[in-house]
Order: structure tokens, then C-alpha cells, then sequence
């Protein structure tokens, strides 16, 4: 099998090693193998992204837009076929990665048009015949670090605002999902991006992260909290501009007003839909005491009568965790909350016709918010049930935590919604939806542990991969 190459400086450069991609619906499938990056092919894609940037922050904003476009018309040409790759990869079922596919290409085609729509601003100044402009400019050559959870979407809303406000890129996708990543850099490769403007680097972080960072004017990461601060204690040395997003704990309160029925279908759906491997996923379950006993047998009578199975099977609801380490890690919070005191719902290990990492989702009912389940993310399909008073409590439950991500609540009281809006301490407040889901063109981040610097997506990216320029000019 000839190994997938790295793309630096417009050219495709292969490997001494190549890393192999494994299905997790089937170990015994192998998706490809695609080149390792060494810290030396790093240092040649920052050379590479350096020499295009004045060139590329040069092209028209219609030229970058153009650019965008054609990506984004061939992502939502191909969605079934890449998604389905990214199912086969990443282990989400086939109609969650065709839909990953689509956000991507929707994403594309909103920076197209931001390309052409950044504002500037004029002011009169305080010196007679002086004028005052506020333009904004590329913040420069830009490292972008992605997670293997969203392995084409996340790649696209720090890729297309980065290249539509004229940064160059240095990208290295998660090991564990190359595959989509691959295939969106060849698109934009294809839809006619010039020589280093967009490098791809694969390979494992902990080889390539530091090089990278040395490269770079601004750095963006979605990963792991330990991973993130490292980053960040990294990047100050050298005054890198941070973008970093970093999970959650999320909280849905359930009061005793809910309809049952939203209530059940907001926890099943943020809880365990996508295997529970969303960095906005619900975490912890906080149920009022009216309604407790009713709401956990719904949802545990719901979540046990999910199809878990094979990715591309049509029937799937839940596919299988991405890998043996996390599969391995969601199995030790599971004796973790046993040993605590909780009572576990489901959770079984399962077997399916091909070798895969299969996990029925799990509740654990009875825990209080000290317990680790209730402190630490998990990163799978396992959630929390903490039994409460009041919505005094519940509201004081929530924001008990390092994270402040995704927060949402279940009522029909139109005070409490509005309190919950005001006083939850996440960047994402939902109020009668899952935790988990969002729109492409409003920003997105958290608060706390979970996020630092300024938000992605929306008219907010320009936030993060521009630069403000105050001129002032005497005619």
C-alpha cells in the first residue's frame, strides 16, 4: 500500500514511515497509510507557508473567495463518498459523517463570502486635517492542530478563515484520522491554492507540535486540556497567538416542568450520538427530584434500545469508539463509577460479525457531582445522573466545574430559561436542546478550562486570524 504524502510547498513529499489507519468498525481493515512528518518537513512547510504569505495576503479577497467556493462545491458533491470514508476512519455512523461533509462544504461557502465582506473602518480624528482608518491584515503564517472527533469539519472552520483573510497554513491533522483531512487539502489543493499557502503535515503531535509552534505566527488546537496548556506554556516563549479549545463536563439540568419526552430525547441525543465523542457532549445529568425517577427509567428504557454496530451499517444509530486506547479508557471510568458508589445502566462490552471496539452506552445513576465520572471528561458514551432539589442546586451543580463549555436546560418556565441564560458559566447555553450541535455562522468556544483566546466560526474568526492596523494620514 503506497502511503498517502505530505503536501509542503505545493508538492506532494512522501516518508521513511507512514502511519496506518485502522476502521474501528474493523480492525482487520486497513483505510490506508499516510506519511509520518518529521520536524525537518515542518521547518520546510514554514519556509514554504513564509514565501507565499505577502503573494497570497496580496490576491484579490474575490480571488481567496473563488478558491473557497470551488472547495466547498466539491465537498458537497462528494459528501456521500467522503462521508463514508470518514465513517470508515473515525467509526460514526455513515449518515453522521455524509452530514460532517456537508457542514464542512457549508462552512466553505460562508468564509467565500467573509472574504469579500471584512470591514475596515473610518473615524474623524481629534487633529484637525488628520484622517483615521482601522483596516484588519492577515495575522500571518498559521498552525492549525485538529482532533480526530470531527475529523473534516473542525479542519475546515480553522482552514477556510484562515486562507479567506489571506494566512498562510501549516496543518497537521489528529494520527488517528488522516484520511479526511488528506482528502480536504487535496481539494483545496486542486481548486487552485498556490504553492505553500495550505501545507500538510501528518504525523503524531508529540513529534511535530513543538516544531510547529516554532513556525508560526498563530496557532490554533482543539484537543485535550494537558495537551493545550503544554502547547500554550510553549507558544508564550515566542509570543504565538493562542486559539485553543479544550472539552467540557457538560450539564443539562432536567426540571420537574419538563416535557419528559424533549427531556429524555435531549440527553439520549447529547449523551451518547457520536459514540458521546463531542467536546460538547452531555456529561452530567442534573435532574430534579420530582421528576427523577421517571426521567431515568425513560431515558435508560431509550439509550438500551439503541443499535450499536458497524459504521456503514444502515441500521447503526451508535458506532464504535475510535480506538483500543479510548475504548480502553471509557472501560476504566466504568469501573471507576462502580468503585465510587454509582449504579451502573448498560455498559456492556459487545460483539459484532467484524473485530471492532463496541461499547453499549452507559448511565450511572446515583452519583454525586465529587465523584471523578462527575469531574474529569470521559470522551464517551457514558453519562451521569446527580439527583437534586431545586433549581437553586442544579444551577449551583452546573457550574461547579473546571469546564464551562456547554450548559442547557429542560423547562418550560420562560424565569428559569432566562436565569439559566444569564448565570451559566459556558460559552454554549441551550435551553430545550441537546448540549451538543451548533450553527456554522455564530461563534463558537467555551469559558474556564474548556477554551482560551478568541472564538471560532462566524464574523468572529476574523477576531483570531486577523490583525488590527490603525493608520493615520494627513492628505
Amino acid at each position: 500500500m503506497k502511503p498517502y504524502a505530505n503536501l509542503i510547498g505545493g508538492q506532494w513529499m512522501s516518508s521513511n514511515d507512514a502511519l496506518k489507519n485502522v476502521n474501528p468498525s474493523d480492525t482487520d481493515d486497513a483505510v490506508g497509510e499516510y506519511a509520518s512528518a518529521t520536524p525537518n518537513d515542518v521547518a520546510d512547510a514554514g519556509k514554504a507557508a513564509r514565501a507565499a504569505l505577502r503573494g497570497w495576503a496580496r490576491t484579490t479577497a474575490y480571488a481567496r473567495a473563488e478558491i473557497l467556493a470551488a472547495a466547498a462545491r466539491e465537498l458537497h458533491a462528494r459528501r456521500e463518498e467522503l462521508g463514508e470514508l470518514l465513517a470508515r476512519e473515525e467509526g460514526k455512523t455513515r449518515a453522521e459523517g455524509i452530514g460532517e461533509v456537508g457542514r464542512a462544504s457549508q462552512v466553505f461557502e460562508f468564509f467565500a463570502g467573509e472574504a469579500v465582506r471584512l470591514p475596515g473602518e473610518r473615524a474623524p480624528s481629534v487633529r484637525p486635517g488628520v484622517e483615521v482608518e482601522v483596516i484588519r491584515e492577515p495575522v500571518g503564517v498559521v498552525g492549525l492542530i485538529t482532533p480526530w472527533n470531527f475529523p473534516i469539519a473542525i479542519p475546515a472552520w480553522k482552514i477556510a478563515p484562515a486562507l479567506a483573510f489571506g494566512n498562510t497554513v501549516i496543518f497537521k491533522p489528529a494520527e488517528l484520522t488522516p484520511a479526511s483531512a488528506w482528502a480536504l487539502i487535496d481539494i483545496l489543493n486542486r481548486a487552485g491554492t498556490p504553492p505553500g499557502v495550505i501545507n500538510l503535515v501528518m504525523g503524531k503531535g508529540s513529534v511535530l507540535g513543538t516544531a510547529i509552534i516554532g513556525e508560526v505566527d498563530a496557532l490554533s488546537f482543539t484537543g485535550s486540556i494537558p495537551t493545550g496548556r503544554s502547547i500554550a506554556a510553549k507558544a508564550m516563549e515566542r509570543m504565538v497567538k493562542l486559539q485553543l479549545e479544550m472539552g467540557g463536563k457538560n450539564p443539562l439540568i432536567v426540571l420537574d416542568d419538563a416535557d419528559l419526552e424533549i427531556a429524555v430525547d435531549c440527553a439520549l441525543n447529547g449523551a451518547f450520538f457520536q459514540t458521546g465523542q463531542r467536546c460538547t457532549a452531555t456529561s452530567r445529568i442534573i435532574v430534579q427530584n420530582q421528576i427523577h425517577d421517571k426521567f431515568v427509567s425513560a431515558l435508560s428504557e431509550r439509550m438500551q434500545r439503541l443499535r450499536v454496530g458497524h459504521a456503514l451499517a444502515a441500521e447503526t444509530e451508535i458506532g464504535p469508539v475510535v480506538d483500543q486506547r479510548q475504548f480502553d479508557s471509557n472501560l476504566r471510568y466504568l469501573e471507576i463509577g462502580e468503585r465510587e458508589g454509582a449504579r451502573r445502566i448498560g455498559g456492556a462490552v459487545l460483539r459484532r460479525e467484524t473485530p471492532g471496539f463496541y461499547l453499549q452506552p452507559a448511565l450511572f445513576a446515583d452519583t454525586s457531582n465529587t465523584m471523578r465520572i462527575n469531574r474529569e471528561e470521559i470522551f464517551g458514551p457514558i453519562a451521569t445522573i446527580i439527583r437534586v432539589d431545586g433549581y437553586d442546586e442544579a444551577l449551583e451543580i452546573a457550574n461547579d466545574t473546571e469546564f464551562g463549555l456547554s450548559a442547557g436546560i429542560c423547562t418550560t418556565s420562560l424565569k428559569h430559561a432566562r436565569d439559566f441564560q444569564a448565570r451559566i458559566q459556558s460559552g454554549l447555553a441551550m435551553v430545550n436542546l441537546p448540549t451538543a450541535g451548533l450553527d456554522f455562522h455564530v461563534p463558537f468556544g467555551g469559558r474556564k478550562a474548556s477554551s482560551y483566546g478568541p472564538r471560532e466560526q462566524g464574523r468572529y474568526a476574523a477576531e483570531f486570524y486577523t490583525t488590527i492596523k490603525t493608520s493615520y494620514v494627513r492628505p
